[in-house]
């Protein structure tokens, strides 16, 4: 019988960054593995596409052929943090993009994963002005998702909002990655979608970390090596615009106009969403 083939894309989300294993990483993928099988009749091929950093344009132009040519039965697409984090965010981009990724994938019959995800700026603490700027963009981003989801059938997991998001044991050091216990939930959240979606049939993923969690010690050397190099990259791209942005706030709060904000956020994710419709539709004749 012909193994099942499951093929993950995305960010360092799906790389399993947070989640440890010797010298690499792991995550949610990796554990979703032996839950799609009951037993040695079908197994499971797995192939991560998923790279740090990567953008829905990395996910359409480089990850997405690779996964056509895989064939895959289960392909998971979990994009979109990092575009929110760019001067260069454009959420009509973003809806175009992950239209095309989802519509090849269902046209060669794969079952879809998706995934709306937290808002990086209240992960990080951010200060509201800061904060606010980035809360919109990730909403605007997952407003998408989950209506490119439904359109195309998608296994959707709504990972943006519940009690794991303020609960530090399921965090890594620099609270914007799940640590091993939070790319295991993940995975058993996904595991169950799939369950009832009958593609499931192997074990539920244990939600107990296999490894002890890293020592404080340990979590800020990783912060003063890896994950300064991670916070002077975004600082270069986004910093100046999000100053920009956070000046914006400022005014409008003193105006008493933020709502204005929220309403072209609003606006710009309607017209994306309402742009693909019409590109949809048959040409007259």
């Amino acid at each position: 019988m012909r193994p099942l083939r499951f093929v993950a894309l995305g960010d360092s989300l799906t790389e399993g960054v947070g989640d440890p294993v010797g010298e690499g990483w792991r995550g949610w993928a990796a554990l979703l593995v032996d839950g799609l099988s009951d037993g040695p009749d079908t197994s499971v091929e797995f192939t991560n596409l998923a790279v740090s950093g990567a953008q829905t344009r990395d996910v359409l132009e480089r990850q997405t052929p690779a996964a056509l040519a895989l064939g895959p039965d289960v392909v998971s697409v979990v994009i979109g943090v990092n575009d929110t984090l760019r001067c260069t965010f454009d959420i009509h981009a973003v809806a175009a993009r992950l239209d095309q990724v989802y519509a090849a994938f269902r046209a060669q019959g794969a079952v879809l994963l998706t995934a709306c995800l937290p808002d990086p700026g209240a992960m990080l603490g951010l200060p509201g002005v800061l904060a606010r700027p980035l809360a919109r963009r990730q909403r605007a981003v997952n407003t998408v998702v989950h209506a490119l989801s439904e359109r195309h059938g998608a296994v959707h997991l709504h990972a943006a909002e519940g009690a794991w998001l303020t609960d530090r044991a399921m965090w890594s050091a620099d609270r914007l990655h799940p640590g091993e216990r939070g790319h295991r939930q993940l995975a058993l959240r996904f595991h169950a979608l799939l369950e009832q979606e009958g593609v499931a049939t192997g074990a539920t993923p244990s939600a107990e970390p296999e490894f002890p969690a890293p020592t404080r010690s340990a979590s800020l050397w990783w912060l003063a090596t890896a994950g300064t190099g991670w916070v002077a990259r975004r600082c270069t791209d986004l910093l100046p615009q999000l100053l920009t942005l956070a000046a914006a706030e400022v005014r409008h709060r003193a105006r008493g106009t933020s709502a204005r904000l929220d309403l072209s956020a609003s606006h710009a994710v309607a017209s994306a969403l309402a742009a693909l419709s019409v590109a949809e539709q048959p040409d007259a004749a």
